[in-house]
């Protein structure tokens, strides 16, 4: 079916990412594996092209582009391509928009510049060794010294915690925590106190550098804090659905990418004298996933129409996030084992869409979670 969600202008901004890909990071993305961390140059390089802070307004530096559909062609593309390392996605769709909507003047004139040239690298910190999903669960505090907030914790599987330059941080700033005692700090690279551990040693994604971060007495500026005091619950949970609809979008772009890869592997690879695609097992194999993924793009189009117009609400952005990475999982499976032997060799695509896909359903929300909250909202 034809997609109608992108416009002419979108398809031309697609050929700058693909460029941008061929020329930045798929000459460098194995050694970038090897080592476990990018080279900061790629953030650089991708600033000068005008792919970081697309949504920043242009007197930060930005695209001014407050329409979701650029985010989601950056997304796709760097799916198709298999690049996980560089994770601009993270940057200008999850912590981007925290940065915009709920930074001060004086915040956003500090900080987005930098966010837009590649100067500043950022993560958010939210899970703990102790809570994930469960953000009644923090246990980093930040105590009121007057001036300053004393923080106090440490933070695991961050994202860009090797790189960053600046850190988003949810810490307790009541005795309780929970939905009305939770705030976000804005932890800088060189704060006193502020400590990176291992970079982290995953099955996937491995280019991706991923850190534990620990915080001890930092003393982190009162103008520093982003937002309200104690808002950070209703703060997080207002920018949760571009998170998971930029997951969902990265699921369906991969899943349909290596769906083509197994096209054409079964319509070259022989057994029993004629090639696999002849049998009728293998037929009914594609058949399926090519249902599957043209169904769940059709959703995900009309997801994305409806973001762009800031109608997609939590429930809608929960249905895509669960469905569009289960089926990625699904496919990616299913994929593998129509490349036989050669599949479980890390030289083919489908081996590594296999390890760095397995994530999906876990970040930004496990799909338990996911079920949960549409099936809270489906039985009241």
């Amino acid at each position: 079916m034809k997609r109608t969600v992108f416009t002419a202008e979108h398809e031309a901004f697609r050929g700058t990412v693909r460029a941008f890909l061929e020329k930045e990071v798929e000459p460098h993305h194995e050694r970038w594996e090897r080592e476990g961390v990018v080279d900061r140059s790629a953030w650089l390089a991708a600033g000068r092209q005008g792919l970081l802070g697309l949504a920043v307004p242009e007197e930060y530096g930005g695209g001014g582009a407050g329409d979701f559909r650029h985010s989601a062609v950056l997304t796709e593309e760097f799916a198709r391509a298999g690049a996980s390392g560089l994770a601009i996605g993270l940057h200008n769709d999850i912590i981007g928009p925290y940065l915009t909507a709920l930074g001060s003047e004086e915040q956003k004139r500090r900080w987005l510049p930098g966010f837009c040239s590649g100067e500043i690298i950022t993560a958010i910190a939210m899970t703990e060794p102790g809570a994930g999903s469960d953000l009644q669960g923090i246990r980093t505090t930040a105590t009121d010294a007057g001036d300053h907030w004393v923080l106090n914790g440490s933070k695991t599987f961050i994202s860009n915690g090797i790189l960053a330059d600046l850190v988003i941080v949810v810490a307790r700033t009541t005795p309780e925590g929970g939905a009305r005692g939770l705030s976000l700090l804005v932890v800088e690279r060189g704060m006193e106190g502020f400590e990176r551990g291992r970079n982290l040693d995953k099955i996937g994604q491995k280019a991706q550098d991923t850190a534990e971060l620990f915080f001890h007495d930092v003393r982190v500026p009162k103008e520093n804090l982003l937002g309200e005091e104690n808002g950070a619950f209703l703060h997080l949970m207002t920018h949760l659905a571009q998170e998971r609809m930029s997951i969902a979008v990265a699921a369906i772009a991969g899943a349909e990418e290596l769906l083509e890869i197994t096209k054409r592997y079964v319509k070259e690879r022989e057994a029993f004298g004629r090639p696999l695609a002849k049998l009728q097992h293998i037929r009914f194999e594609i058949a399926e996933m090519a249902t599957e993924c043209a169904v769940t793009r059709a959703f995900l189009d009309r997801c994305i129409e409806e973001h762009t117009a800031g109608q997609l609400d939590a429930v809608h952005a929960s249905m895509a996030k669960w469905w569009a990475t289960e089926l990625q999982k699904r496919v990616t499976d299913r994929c593998l084992q129509l490349h036989g032997g050669y599949g479980y060799m890390t030289e083919y695509r489908v081996a590594k869409a296999f390890t760095d896909g397995r994530i999906q359903t876990i970040y930004g929300g496990t799909t338990e979670i996911m079920k949960e909250i549409i099936g809270r909202s489906v039985l009241g």
